[in-house]
């Protein structure tokens, strides 16, 4: 399903820079500042988290996500980290919200999970994500 996303999404850069069918579509996608389906869907998730973490989610969602705390003090107590259940079904398991989102979420660089409001986190969010999508 993401490749046909994706190509739906390829072909709408084409039409809005009028280019053509076989032309290359990353340097459309970076002129347009828009990141690929698989990021976005990425960017999605965590802003979903961020909400949950800072109270702007709705009630049912609190509930899939708990932040981490070790049983003595390490030194990732400090680092807003969320605990990652263990899963068995890989196929289905690791979609799941309470799963992904954790594991999305332990990953990003601490200026990025501790922005100050919604804002500012989906600009860094976005901006990180593009880099990692079209620069490395």
């Amino acid at each position: 399903m993401l490749k046909r996303l994706q190509s739906v999404q390829n072909c709408a850069a084409r039409l809005i820079n009028l280019s053509r069918k076989y032309e290359h579509v990353t340097p459309l996608l970076i002129s347009l500042h828009w990141i690929p389906v698989q990021e976005r869907i990425k960017f999605k998730i965590l802003i979903i988290t961020f909400k949950v973490l800072h109270g702007q989610a709705p009630p049912y969602i609190f509930n899939l996500l708990e932040p981490y705390c070790p049983a003595r003090t390490l030194c990732s107590s400090n680092r807003n980290l969320l605990y990652k259940p263990v899963f068995n079904l890989k196929t289905y398991g690791g979609r799941s919200f309470s799963i992904a989102a954790p594991t999305l979420w332990n990953i990003l660089p601490t200026t990025i999970k501790n922005s100050s409001s919604l804002d500012s986190f989906k600009r860094r969010l976005k901006t990180l994500l593009f880099n990692k999508a079209f620069f490395s």
